[in-house]
């Protein structure tokens, strides 16, 4: 068995960044930006007014009278210029008018007619956004996975369509003759096909494109074909069968169609089953069958060969820190990553892991919202220990 830290590196060995496409900023939300993107434009292309009132020279204060010559409005300029002793009315966003050089505040004057006084006690800000305050033509958005308010700013830029990372394609592929799916009428010695839909969901929410493949019997010439039903994705994700007994087909049958193994069995629970290689020159990551075991296997493997994919230079899961709740026992000799719930703290959150640890007990999945890392060997730790965590 190897460690978790050696395996992921295998893992993401084996996989490499996508090629890029162009799609319109509306469908830009959620993929990943795979080049940088320059502004064409000055942010705020003009000296903007950041309030309502009137524009002036610069140099007022309180008892300055002037007489209005004019209006300026958001996508109205004034066109003239502010000259001495005048002021042009202005409101929020409208670029400021040749000559002014400050805004005073609609409150910190009085009007008769056509003329304005200043009053004492005015606001001595000039109440105006200088050009390319925000950002100037020529910056830039680094990569990163685009979230909705990197679109305004991109959108601000005057940028209309983005290169982005191809979306990668993940064949799942459930195995075994013991399962169908969810609709269908099993018999007494069957289950419902669940791992397959939180696997699809958990590669969606990372920016992938999900494929459920017909369920796998266990026969070499149905696995087979579904295998090479999944040869276009780029990424195949198998459930069960990846183990050693007499039905598990997984690994015996993908060596046949050619598979070049990186490895087999981890020192981790629950998950001790994974492998891992190339089938057709696509990587391929064998889960286990219980759900526990192959969704926290998808947390550690599948997620982080995704965002390599797509382009993130750290994709490796980013553990964070919590205050254990309780007293745990020493653990053995597989990393355990163990299903817990986080509590409020003073500071780091508290976490309690759950008493039972079943593999295949996915209701405690459902209540769960974090998974604690106990190291191989670690041995017991009183509450109030600060431990490292992966949230759910």
């Amino acid at each position: 068995m190897i460690s978790v830290a050696e395996a992921l590196a295998r893992c993401l060995a084996l996989v490499s960044v996508l090629p890029a496409e162009t799609v319109p900023l509306r469908r830009a939300d959620g993929r990943w930006l795979a080049a940088p993107a320059v502004a064409t434009r000055d942010q705020p292309p003009f000296a903007a007014s950041a309030m309502d009132g009137y524009a002036v020279a610069a140099g007022v204060g309180p008892g300055d009278s002037f007489a209005v010559v004019g209006e300026a409005g958001a996508g109205h300029a004034f066109t003239g210029t502010v000259g001495p002793g005048q002021a042009v009315r202005i409101f929020t966003g409208a670029p400021v008018p040749a000559g002014a050089g400050h805004v005073v505040i609609q409150e910190d004057v009085t009007r008769d007619g056509d003329r304005i006084t200043v009053k004492p006690g005015m606001d001595a800000g000039t109440n105006i956004r200088p050009l390319g305050q925000d950002f100037r033509a020529g910056a830039s958005l680094s990569p990163r996975r685009l979230r909705p308010n990197d679109l305004c700013l991109l959108a601000a830029m005057n940028i209309p369509t983005v290169q982005v990372t191809r979306k990668p394609v993940v064949a799942i592929i459930a195995t075994g003759d013991e399962l169908v799916m969810p609709g269908e009428g099993p018999r007494d010695d069957q289950i419902i096909a669940s791992n397959s839909f939180t696997l699809a969901a958990l590669a969606e929410r990372a920016g992938a494109e999900a494929r459920l493949m017909p369920i796998a019997k266990d026969n070499l010439t149905e696995l087979a074909a579904v295998l090479e039903m999944a040869r276009d994705a780029d990424l195949i994700v198998t459930i069960g069968g990846a183990s050693v007994g007499d039905h598990d087909l997984v690994a015996q049958v993908a060596e046949g169609l050619g598979m070049d193994r990186a490895f087999y069995k981890i020192a981790m629970r629950p998950g001790k089953p994974l492998m891992a290689g190339r089938l057709h020159g696509v990587p391929m990551l064998g889960l286990p069958g219980n759900p526990v075991s192959s969704i926290v296997c998808a947390h550690l493997f599948m997620l982080p060969m995704l965002r390599a994919m797509l382009g993130d230079p750290a994709p490796e899961p980013r553990p964070l820190r919590a205050v254990l709740a309780q007293d745990v026992p020493a653990n053995g000799p597989r990393a355990h990553y163990m299903r817990a719930r986080l509590l409020p703290g003073g500071g780091l959150p508290r976490i309690a892991p759950f008493d039972r640890q079943d593999s295949a007990l996915i209701t405690l999945l459902t209540e769960a919202d974090a998974l604690l890392i106990r190291p191989l060997g670690d041995g017991p730790q009183p509450a109030g220990t600060e431990v490292d965590y992966l949230p759910l």
